[in-house]
């Protein structure tokens, strides 16, 4: 219940009443039978509010994917930002994120954050906007076991520290129809830095569908023991643009 909670915390807090919110949803299946059996799907929303002194973001994305051996990914996650623009091109933001891994090792990461940010490109063909600020970040990890003997290698534990954030959206078209699109974000603090990188080439097939090849990294550089730092996903999905 605490992250439910949460989660809605950080969406309501980057909702404003009535507001004409425009974005994208994506997502993408693949189901296999026969001799392997395998299931793998994702999904992302990302929704924006803009006026000439608010700017509001909110999302998500899910994975899973199974197979003959049972689940081999189950990850969600929630984000919301509020920004308030106190020049053409510098703005002031509060956000939260929230996320679930069941094979991350971390039972949740949940972060609060401030700080301010700057639009660096904004024309027909490109745009960069990034954010700096400093926040609090909240974990729990897994217990981790012996893949051999099953035995116990550590406990988990709930902690919290204090955390550098920094974030750079990238976007650039190279022609009407086609566009590239890059999503950085970074959580730093004493005991673990968090890394994702999410890119992905976008062609659009009609006012408001496109298809998207997208590869995302994330990166953890102090996980629990027996998981890995550094997870990869290469997606094919299909784009809806809401206006």
């Amino acid at each position: 219940m605490r992250r439910l909670l949460f989660a809605a915390t950080v969406l309501a807090a980057a909702v404003p009443a009535h507001a004409q919110w425009t974005g994208k949803g994506e997502a993408g299946m693949v189901i296999a039978s026969g001799n392997t059996e395998t299931e793998t799907a994702n999904a992302k929303l990302n929704m924006k509010y803009e006026t000439e002194q608010w700017k509001n973001i909110l999302g998500g994305a899910a994975l899973y994917a199974s197979d003959t051996d049972g689940k081999t990914a189950n990850r969600w996650e929630t984000f919301g930002e509020l920004g308030w623009k106190f020049t053409e091109r510098n703005f002031l933001f509060g956000a939260g994120r929230y996320e679930e891994d069941e094979f991350s090792g971390f039972d949740y990461q949940a972060t609060l954050s401030g700080g301010v940010g700057r639009r660096f490109l904004d024309n027909p063909t490109t745009t960069m906007v990034g954010t700096v600020g400093a926040g609090y970040k909240f974990l729990e990890t897994r217990d981790s076991f012996d893949p051999e003997t099953g035995a116990l290698i550590e406990a988990g534990d709930s902690s919290s520290e204090v955390v550098f954030r920094g974030t750079l959206d990238f976007e650039h078209k190279f022609t009407a129809t086609t566009s590239l699109v890059d999503k950085f974000i970074t959580e730093s603090g004493a005991n673990n830095t968090f890394i994702q990188n999410d890119i992905s080439l976008q062609v659009k097939m009609t006012d408001v569908l496109a298809l998207a090849v997208g590869y995302g990294v994330r990166h953890n550089t102090n996980p629990p023991a027996e998981f890995k730092k550094t997870d990869t996903l290469t997606t094919i999905n299909l784009v809806y643009e809401i206006k």
